[in-house]
Order: C-alpha cells, then sequence, then structure tokens
C-alpha cells in the first residue's frame, strides 16, 4: 500500500520539538532540579556532563540504525522510552538514595534522544526534496528553540511557582510528569502522521560486518582530512569556555547572595534566562547568519569567536558587582545570549563547509558536530570542582582565561575550501 501524503506542517514542527526537549531537559534543567535537592555543585556539573556523551557518540551506531525496521520506528519508539522514563525520574525522586536512581534512568532519556535525532533527520533528508528542506528548516529551528523556551523558561517557571505550594519535592515530580507526558502522546501522535522516513536499506545489501567495515573507513576518512587536527583542535577550543560556564550559571544565578550568587527565584531564572534569554539567541542567530553572508566566513569567523567568547564576562561582572536591579540582571543575561547565538553560527557554519565537505559529507558533518558537543562536555564535567573550590567570583574568570586558546586557533585556522568554492576544489596549500 503506497504511504498517504502528509503536509511536513503536521509533523516538523512538533518532531522537532520533541528532539529539543530531553537534551534541553537533561543539560540545563536537571542541574537545577538536583540542586534543589542538595547535590553539589561538583556532582551535578560532573553528571549532568556526562549525560550528554551519547549525542557525541551518536555517529557510532547510526549505521546499525539502517539495518533494522524504518527510521519513523525509531523515532516514535524512542519517543515513548523517553516519556515513559522521565515518568520513572518522577517516581524515583521521593527514594531516600534517589540520585543514582534518577541519573541511571536519565542516561536511558540521553540514548534514547539521541537515537531519536539520527531517526528524524533520516526522515527530515529522505522525505523531503532539497526544495522543502530549505522551505521548512525555519520551522525545524524554531520548534528545537521553543523546546528550549518551554522547558527552561515555562517549566522551571512553573516549578518555581508550584514549589511555594507544594514543597520541592512535588513541585519537580510535577515537571517531570509533564515532561514525560508530552514526549508520550507526541510519539502516539507521531505513529499516525510521521511518515516512515525509509525501510532498512542495509537488510538487502551488505551485513552487520560489511556495515561496519564501510563504517570505519568513513570514520579513517575524516581523520584522512586536510588539516583535520587543526579544525579537531578549533572545533573543541571554541566551545571551550561555554562547556565551563554553562552547568554552573544557573546554579550560581539561584545561589544566595551570601554564596557569591545571586539568589534569584526559579520563576525569575525561567523567565530572565530560559524566556528572554532563549529568544535573544534565535534573534542572535538569525543575525549571525547574516553577518556571515555579507563578510564571508574566512572575515566573520574571528570577530564570530569574540563576539562568542568575550560576553562570558557578564558572569564575573554579575559575581563580583551582584545587582540587584532585574532588569540591569535581565539586561546582562539576554546580551549574552544574543553574542552566543550570533557566535554559534560561525562554529557551525565552519564545520559544514570545511570539515564536512567530500564524499561522505553527511557523516564528516555528524563527526564533527560530536566533537563539538564533546568540546562542551568535558570541561562541564570538571566545571563544578572548579567553581566548588574557588567560588563563583574566581571561577568566571577561570573561564575568560579558557577563551583564549580558542581565540587564538581562530586566527590562524586555515581554510581548506575558499568562500563561495565549491567542495571540489581545494585552496592551494
Amino acid at each position: 500500500m503506497q504511504e498517504k501524503t502528509v503536509s511536513p506542517l503536521k509533523w516538523v514542527p512538533t518532531a522537532y520539538f520533541a528532539m529539543g526537549l530531553p537534551l534541553i531537559l537533561l543539560n540545563l534543567v536537571a542541574p537545577l532540579m538536583f540542586n534543589d535537592f542538595g547535590i553539589s555543585d561538583a556532582q551535578v556539573a560532573f553528571w549532568t556532563s556526562l549525560l550528554i556523551l551519547p549525542w557525541s557518540l551518536k555517529p557510532f551506531w547510526s549505521p546499525l540504525m539502517e539495518m533494522y525496521r524504518t527510521k519513523k520506528f525509531f523515532v516514535v519508539a524512542t519517543q515513548l522510552l523517553s516519556g515513559v522514563s522521565l515518568a520513572l525520574v518522577a517516581m524515583a525522586l521521593p527514594l531516600p538514595d534517589f540520585f543514582p536512581y534518577a541519573v541511571a534512568i536519565m542516561f536511558v532519556v540521553a540514548f534514547s534522544g539521541a537515537t531519536h535525532d539520527i531517526a528524524l533527520d533520516g526522515v527530515y533528508i529522505h522525505e523531503l526534496s532539497k526544495t522543502q528542506q530549505a522551505r521548512y528548516i525555519g520551522w525545524q529551528g524554531a520548534f528545537y528553540n521553543i523546546a528550549k523556551v518551554t522547558a527552561m523558561g515555562g517549566l522551571v517557571y512553573l516549578a518555581g511557582v508550584l514549589e511555594e505550594r507544594v514543597g520541592v519535592l512535588y513541585a519537580w515530580m510535577t515537571i517531570m510528569g509533564i515532561c514525560g507526558a508530552i514526549l508520550f502522546v507526541l510519539g502516539l501522535y507521531h505513529m499516525r502522521m510521521l511518515p516512515s522516513g525509509g525501510g532498512a536499506t542495509a537488510r538487502a545489501g551488505a551485513g552487520l560486518a560489511e556495515t561496519m567495515r564501510e563504517t570505519g573507513l568513513v570514520f579513517l576518512q575524516f581523520f584522512r582530512k586536510r588539516y583535520i587536527w587543526i579544525y579537531i583542535a578549533f572545533i573543541v577550543f571554541y566551545r571551550f569556555a561555554e562547556g565551563l560556564v554553562i552547568k554552573i550559571v544557573p546554579l550560581f544565578l539561584k545561589a544566595p547572595v551570601a554564596e557569591q550568587g545571586m539568589g534569584l527565584a526559579k520563576s525569575e531564572i525561567g523567565l530572565y534566562y530560559g524566556t528572554f534569554g532563549v529568544v535573544a539567541f534565535i534573534v542572535g542567530s538569525i543575525l549571525g547568519g547574516y553577518f556571515i553572508s555579507w563578510r564571508g566566513l574566512r572575515k566573520a569567523l574571528f570577530p564570530l569567536c569574540c563576539i562568542f567568547n568575550v560576553p562570558f564576562a557578564v558572569y564575573a561582572l554579575l559575581a563580583w558587582a551582584q545587582p540587584s536591579n532585574p532588569v540591569l540582571v535581565c539586561g546582562a543575561i539576554v546580551f549574552e545570549y544574543f553574542s552566543y547565538g550570533f557566535g554559534f553560527v560561525g562554529l557551525t557554519l565552519f564545520i559544514m563547509q570545511q570539515v564536512a565537505p567530500g564524499k561522505h559529507q553527511m557523516a564528516h558533518y555528524a563527526f564533527g558536530s560530536a566533537l563539538a558537543n564533546l568540546g562542551v562536555m568535558l570541561p562541564g564535567m570538571i566545571s563544578g570542582l572548579i567553581s566548588d573550590a574557588v567560588g563563583y567570583r574566581a571561577f568566571f574568570l577561570w573561564a575568560l582565561l579558557a577563551t583564549i586558546p580558542a581565540f587564538l586557533i581562530t586566527w590562524f585556522v586555515p581554510f581548506t575550501y575558499p568562500d563561495g568554492k565549491s567542495a571540489e576544489e581545494p585552496a592551494e596549500a
């Protein structure tokens, strides 16, 4: 039977919302939740950073997914699994020794979410023509970021409101339950609305051994690319300071003023950091794209690196000055998030235009993106230890020092493919 054609507007927005929700929950919301239960900054930063590892490793098991079922099957199955797992996290919170159980279940959510991302991108590429891909890329990005606003903004705000009425435990149980229900309902919805995304193409062809051999060759070819070790260093260090601060900032905003924090309520964090900040990130990303199209990537890259890294200084200023004016605090956060979005597009486009081009462009783009995630995860794992040892004021100064390698390598990074030329025309050495 032929599959009935479904408008992309009936599944692209909802599916990419479902893609963004688990990552934001584990990366930004979970640190606030664990901190509320008295878990130290060091443990929170280490374990919630480690939870991001599956997003860095996903290129290694993506070939196996081509051998079994359809891409739609994996999208729906992982949404249902993530929904049930988040409900189990909610049920684990009242346990006396809940932390290891909650983290273990969250690892299930992490592997499920990373697998979901692989399958959904496969559906998007397989089902939509290049014209349609360009037409709906805005919807894709918008709803991925709406998931950020929903999780880090609306749900954190709601957690703060509920905490005042029912206490910390039941507030976070409710939030985790709501997130689980959202993903489970989206799984049921996509069971009907999502196109198949193609079948198990490898089943009729190569077996497991042949598939893994070809994957290994693709992997080796990535490391044989021109300037690849310089590019790997560039990808890792571009986001190194971000990796240090991303876990600590929500904890710093929430920490009491006497402990060098800002003493904000969760409702304020949700509003400033998770709503206004994310909107500023989206606006910055759009304007950053126009800036690159105006200047060209080669000329724009170093300014973008500066715009991305220098504004982390606002958190050092907040830590040392500790202003009580909410407009000033919110403005500083919005400025940093806008700059973050503006500068981040430089790394994304560099991976796409300088690292990925070649015979296996899609796979090598995935490898580059995985390295970018790794560049955030590794410093994030030690960020809590550093902040606990030196305090927030000194920590944010150390984070600024950590931007120096990014400036140096961005200034000298070579280009393999000149702006405006195809991937088949490498630049002269």
